[in-house]
């Protein structure tokens, strides 16, 4: 097992390399260009984010959709993952965290839009769509398609199950004093999840819309209550955060910055495992949403990019900064993972902080179930037909029971592998179609209340 973990952690350095950066940075820079700086359009997502377009084709409303995404993205990479990657990257991976966040909603857009510009209907009149019908049908490119709704059905279980159950049970464990054993946690956990995903995208939508706004409302206005205790040291943060993105060095509370190529390579590994800018799971949902047209669902998703990243990780980077600085007595020699980093720094704000965390974690971590039980379902039934549905979600509802007793460094390793696998593809149909894409955000940003007539073709599956 030791010789596996390590040929594990060999593989997730070789793949979260410097090609891999380059690749997700420049199709951030190059999407953003190529769309004509789409980010200026997010207040106008924003609005539409929350008009209903009832009579247009789709399963469920756009906001629906925007919320069934964020539930599968505002997940523990928000905070565990934001402490994991100022752990191993310094203060400094905020600020890349943040960049792949602002220049990432360019590429959620474009993703989201190849993904509703592709969709076909089954014949039970649901909606399907994604990476892989881009590649199919845009590309001619099956083989490729293949691959992604593989290695998402995979990464399903990963990103979106064991990682979120086993943080679940490990934050009620350091921090709700009742003995509760983490196979409990899984089972209760299972129960909850299988009653909604029994019920498919309606049932799963229908919990997201509601959950999901209460628990970004509940952890953002903590978030704030937390800045103002530590007004005296923001500005301090800020600064760190900004000096070490680009220079070694350490600051006050004993953290360190390793130069810019490490603080780089940990900020976008996060700031992709948070946002998923580029890995093509938000596209599978987006795919369903009732909208007139491609650009209007794509600009209502790429707010999606914005809310987790450039609001909900900055925020949990400028707290964890701060409050370490703040707080000389969190030793950062005995602080062995970015779990262990955050709870260090929310529990020394009395009372608050341990409620922030462990009420954020839970319900973040349970909304990435529910979102990512749909993304794997979509690509179980592109790979193997309805007939698969079923089977993958009893598969999934097991994984969520055994998740808290498995090895949480392992799945994390072997969950930031398949992120990284799962984007390629996905980014070659981003920048192979961005001509398409450029040329339909051109015309619709112009006549965004028209309605696409394409027919939606039919397929057997």
């Amino acid at each position: 097992m030791e010789q596996f973990s390590q040929i594990m952690t060999w593989l997730d350095d070789f793949v979260w390399g410097i090609p891999m950066i380059v690749l997700l940075l420049g199709t951030h820079l190059f999407m953003t260009l190529r769309t004509g700086f789409i980010q200026r359009k997010t207040l106008t997502g924003i609005k539409l984010s929350v008009t209903k377009d009832p009579d247009s084709p789709g399963d469920v409303s756009q906001f629906q959709a925007l919320t069934t995404a964020l539930a599968s993205t505002i997940g523990t990479g928000n905070i565990i993952g934001v402490g994991t990657a100022i752990f191993l990257g310094g203060p400094g991976a905020v600020f890349w965290c943040w960049i792949a966040g602002v220049f990432g909603i360019a590429t959620k857009y474009a993703e989201s839009f190849i993904a509703v510009k592709y969709r076909v209907r089954t014949p039970d009149g649901k909606m399907q769509g994604g990476a892989m019908y881009a590649l199919e049908r845009g590309l001619n490119m099956k083989w490729l398609g293949v691959l992604f709704a593989a290695l998402a059905a995979l990464a399903s279980f990963g990103i979106g199950c064991g990682t979120q159950i086993n943080a679940i049970a490990e934050v009620i464990e350091n921090n709700v004093p009742l003995n509760i054993p983490p196979i409990a946690v899984g089972v209760v956990g299972g129960i909850l999840t299988g009653i909604v995903i029994i019920g498919g995208i309606q049932s799963i939508a229908r919990v997201c819309e509601k959950l999901v706004p209460l628990m970004a409302v509940f952890y953002v206005l903590g978030c704030v209550i937390i800045l103002g205790i530590n007004y005296d040291f923001i500005l301090p943060a800020v600064g760190a955060i900004l000096r070490l993105a680009f220079t070694p060095g350490a600051v006050a509370g004993g953290l360190v910055g390793q130069g810019v190529m490490i603080a780089l390579r940990f900020g976008v590994a996060r700031g992709l495992f948070s946002n998923e800018s580029g890995m093509g799971s938000a596209p599978l949902v987006a795919s369903a949403a009732q909208t007139r047209n491609p650009v209007w669902q794509a600009l209502v998703s790429a707010t999606g990019t914005f809310w987790d990243t450039v609001v909900v990780c900055l925020m949990t980077g400028l707290v964890l900064v701060s409050t370490i600085m703040k707080n000389p007595e969190i030793n950062m020699d005995t602080i062995a993972d970015g779990g262990q980093l955050t709870t260090a720094a929310f529990s020394q704000i009395p009372v608050l902080g341990p409620i922030i965390l462990v009420v954020g974690i839970i319900t973040f971590a349970w909304s990435t179930i529910l979102g990512w039980s749909y993304y794997g379902e979509r690509c179980a039934q592109y790979l193997w037909g309805k007939k698969a549905l079923l089977p993958y979600k009893l598969l999934f509802v097991a994984v969520v029971v055994v998740g808290p007793v498995l090895a949480l460094d392992l799945v994390w390793t072997i969950a930031d592998i398949l992120n990284a696998l799962m984007a390629i593809p996905n980014l070659i149909a981003v920048l192979l179609l961005s001509g398409v894409t450029a040329r339909e955000t051109n015309y619709y940003l112009n006549h965004l209340e028209e309605t696409d007539r394409t027919e939606i073709p039919l397929v057997d599956r």
